[in-house]
This record gives C-alpha cells, sequence and structure tokens, in this order.
C-alpha cells in the first residue's frame, strides 16, 4: 500500500441523506457530532449547490491525491433511490470515483442490484479521505465491519 501524506486538517464533508434513508441502519449515524461533517437530509424542496465539491459517483474519473482541497459530498441513500437524490444536487461538482475495493456490508436488497464496486457510506467515506491525504481510521470505530473491509482494502492495493 503507497503512503499517503497526512494533512494538517480533515476534509470538511457533507453527507446528503435521502429522506427514506434509516438512521438505525446508516453506517454514518455513529459519526453524528463530528466537526467536519455536516449532515443534511433532502426532505421535502431540498436543493444543494455543490459547486466545487467532489462528489463520489460512479463511472467518472477515479479520485486522486490531485483532488485534495475540496470539500467532500457524500450522498447517502440506497443505490435504489440515488438518482432521485441526484436531481436535488445543482451546480457544477467534480465527479469522482472510488476504486472497485470490495464491500464487507452484507448487502441483502430484493429489489435492486448495487453496483459491484458499491460500498457502505462509511467505507465510501474512508476510503475517499484516505485517497485524498486524510486517513482517519476513526471515522470506522463503530463499524461493525471495519476489520473485514480493513482487510478488504489492503489486499486490494496489495495488488
Amino acid at each position: 500500500m503507497s503512503a499517503i501524506s497526512p494533512i494538517i486538517s480533515p476534509i470538511p464533508t457533507t453527507v446528503i441523506r435521502h429522506p427514506s434513508e434509516r438512521l438505525s441502519k446508516c453506517s454514518l449515524t455513529p459519526l453524528h457530532g463530528r466537526p467536519e461533517i455536516t449532515f443534511l437530509s433532502a426532505a421535502g424542496e431540498f436543493r444543494f449547490d455543490a459547486t466545487g465539491f467532489i462528489l463520489l459517483v460512479v463511472d467518472a474519473p477515479p479520485l486522486t491525491a490531485a483532488d485534495a482541497g475540496h470539500p467532500l459530498l457524500l450522498l447517502d441513500s440506497t443505490w435504489r433511490l440515488l438518482p432521485k437524490l441526484l436531481r436535488r444536487i445543482d451546480g457544477a461538482p467534480v465527479a469522482r470515483s472510488l476504486p472497485a475495493v470490495p464491500t464487507a456490508y452484507p448487502r441483502r436488497s430484493k429489489i435492486a442490484e448495487d453496483p459491484a464496486g458499491g460500498l457502505a457510506s462509511v467505507e465510501a467515506l474512508y476510503l475517499a479521505r484516505r485517497l485524498l491525504g486524510d486517513d482517519d481510521p476513526s471515522l470506522l470505530a463503530a463499524y461493525h465491519w471495519r476489520e473485514p473491509f480493513l482487510a478488504n482494502l489492503a489486499a486490494f492495493f496489495a495488488n
């Protein structure tokens, strides 16, 4: 695994949740109260100007350390509802994708198939911030599948 130089302060991160996202099952819930993370709900007529934010999406150019300096925008939703959430985003975000690291989260969707590189929200947040130079293992402290995810990550970057 390549060494990533640490950054001085945590990357400002905005999490926008689909209103149907169940907080009791959300992998990001333990991160409420962290000063660098803002949580918003996309309820009602919600709109968000994402100009200048890095927006994590599938099939975009890969996220690299060269993207550091931008705040991070994470959309928290089931894959099936994600298109509705994306329609609430305005402006000109910088679209980036994450490498296809296998998730450790046990998926059980009976409605729709998740993309092959799809991660749990906390996994995506940790990986994105790590790639941007903000390797903060405390993001995963309360994540039940922390150790299997870190093992998946180590195996992926070892190849």
